[in-house]
């Protein structure tokens, strides 16, 4: 998922999809604890992507802080 794409969606859309993807997360983490995934570079992927999803919604904090 890429920046462009994270800003377009609104406050409870990010919200919404950074649980869904921490849910991947860690049902990746279990599924490869006990079995190799196919590519385990997925789970890599999906660490950048909450990553991006929580840097979002810390801009928006702060600009909506700035802003009052």
């Amino acid at each position: 998922m890429k920046m462009s794409e994270i800003r377009e969606l609104s406050t409870a859309d990010l919200i919404e999809r950074l649980d869904t993807e921490r849910l991947m997360l860690t049902r990746m983490k279990l599924n490869h604890a006990i079995s190799p995934l196919d590519n385990p570079q997925k789970i890599k992927q999906a660490r950048k992507n909450i990553a991006r999803l929580l840097t979002e919604l810390r801009e928006r904090e702060l600009n909506n802080k700035n802003n009052k």
